[in-house]
């Protein structure tokens, strides 16, 4: 049967189909996409910075933004699934090694700073502050089972069943929590309510009065009105300090401060619409991560990110390990490695 027979038989109902077969195939070719995946943590500010960049290229451009989590966005990323990788940590040896095996090069970018949030729930009206050995105490592997009520985190607290809310091991945050608070990265107890998702975590600790949860200042500022923001002291006897842009900014919210990053695969860099979507992020972000409750860095060191993402300087300043206390303009001025 010829194609003139195909239309006498079926009538315009093919012909209908064929054009709208043509049409999308043409859209199709025509979107030009980022694709970006990863932290929950990251999200927030690399999906405002999607938003606005968007805007200006009136639909010229479409960034799409997924929340794996930090280690899920990795393993994506290594496969060369995406373009951008976010992450609320830096990218590790095993994951530096995957994308080797794989070819796949990368541009470290820090983007904003974090401040890692402890929470309670509104409720709770006992806790003032908690100290870094207090929380090692809740949250280190040996814990497990062991420490179930408030009242054996300090004995002036309820007898109160204590109901843990996390990060998952998939979250970038996780491994900067542990390794800040206990020590070493990845090194927790189990026997609490998980998740890559940041707003699962703020759902927990807000329907639970007996809740102590941990996740990124902006999840907090945005649900301040059924979270409490736990101030942290480094040790007994020091004072205790709140997350806020300004104790980020001075350096006295430790050890929870960190910086958050995009790293960029060194192919797209080279496309167009990666290239104009990361220098618009860097000349934006700072002013947009504010917006979302996140901590700008200094204009200096948006100023070597540009340079380094233009002169491609591919690979990693922490070479695999994870590091407390980090000053980005120093990172951003450090030989990578891949």
């Amino acid at each position: 049967m010829n194609a003139e027979q195909i239309v006498k038989k079926f009538g315009a109902t093919v012909l209908l189909a064929g054009t709208l077969n043509a049409l999308s195939s043409s859209v199709l070719a025509a979107e030009t996409i980022v694709q970006i995946d990863g932290s929950s943590t990251v999200y927030p500010v690399t999906e405002a910075v999607a938003e606005e960049f968007q805007k200006t290229k009136k639909g010229a451009i479409k960034v799409t933004v997924g929340i794996s989590g930090t280690g899920g966005g990795f393993k994506k990323f290594c496969r060369g699934d995406t373009d951008i990788s976010d992450a609320s940590r830096p990218i590790l040896k095993a994951e530096m090694e995957e994308c080797a095996k794989n070819g796949i090069k990368y541009i470290e970018l820090p983007v904003a700073f974090d401040a890692l949030t402890v929470v309670v729930h509104k409720a709770n009206n006992w806790v003032d502050h908690l100290t870094v050995a207090e929380l090692k105490k809740v949250w280190e592997p040996e814990a497990q089972g062991k420490v179930m009520n408030w009242n054996q985190i300090r004995p002036s607290f309820p007898n109160a069943p204590l109901a843990l809310f996390g990060a998952g091991a998939d979250s970038g945050t996780f491994d900067y929590f542990t390794e800040a608070i206990v020590g070493k990265a990845k090194s927790s107890r189990g026997d609490f309510t998980a998740s890559e998702d940041d707003n699962v975590l703020v759902q927990g600790v807000s329907r639970d009065k007996n809740a102590l949860g941990f996740f990124g200042l902006a999840y907090y500022v945005e649900n301040a009105g059924t979270l409490n923001a736990v101030p942290i002291a480094v040790e007994a006897g020091k004072p205790a300090v709140s997350p806020s842009i300004k104790t980020v900014n001075n350096g006295s919210y430790q050890p929870l401060s960190r910086p958050i990053f995009i790293y960029v695969k060194d192919t797209s860099a080279d496309k167009p619409e990666v290239k104009e979507f990361v220098e618009f992020y860097l000349k934006h972000g700072g002013e947009l991560s504010k917006e979302v409750g996140y901590v700008n860095l200094p204009d200096q060191a948006y100023e070597l990110a540009l340079k380094n993402f233009q002169n491609k300087k591919l690979g990693t300043g922490f070479g695999g390990i994870a590091e407390v206390g980090v000053h980005v303009e120093d990172l951003l001025q450090r030989e990578a490695k891949l």
